[in-house]
């Protein structure tokens, strides 16, 4: 998976509508292969970042869970503890 789309589910306080968008923006860039589409292309590009958007909204609704909710401060911590140990192997 592409290493700019995060984890959304689970979250207190829960995900923003940007960070939904941002999500789906990089999951269409990486199917499309293209991080700027052509002007021929742009109308079906944003057509599809917007029904992924929505349909990604819907999912994080509707996902149950017995867990409590992850904090975002340790999630960062704990990646960039993960970035560390990677850039020092």
């Amino acid at each position: 998976m592409c290493r700019n789309i995060r984890t959304l589910h689970n979250f207190e306080p829960p995900a923003t509508a940007d960070e939904v968008q941002a999500a789906a923006l990089q999951y269409v860039r990486k199917i499309s292969g293209s991080t700027r589409p052509s002007r021929a292309n742009q109308e079906a590009f944003d057509r599809a970042v917007e029904a992924v958007a929505a349909i990604s909204r819907t999912l994080l609704d509707e996902l149950v869970t017995s867990a409590p909710p992850r904090n975002r401060e340790v999630e960062i911590e704990r990646a960039r503890e993960r970035y560390r140990r990677r850039r020092a192997a």
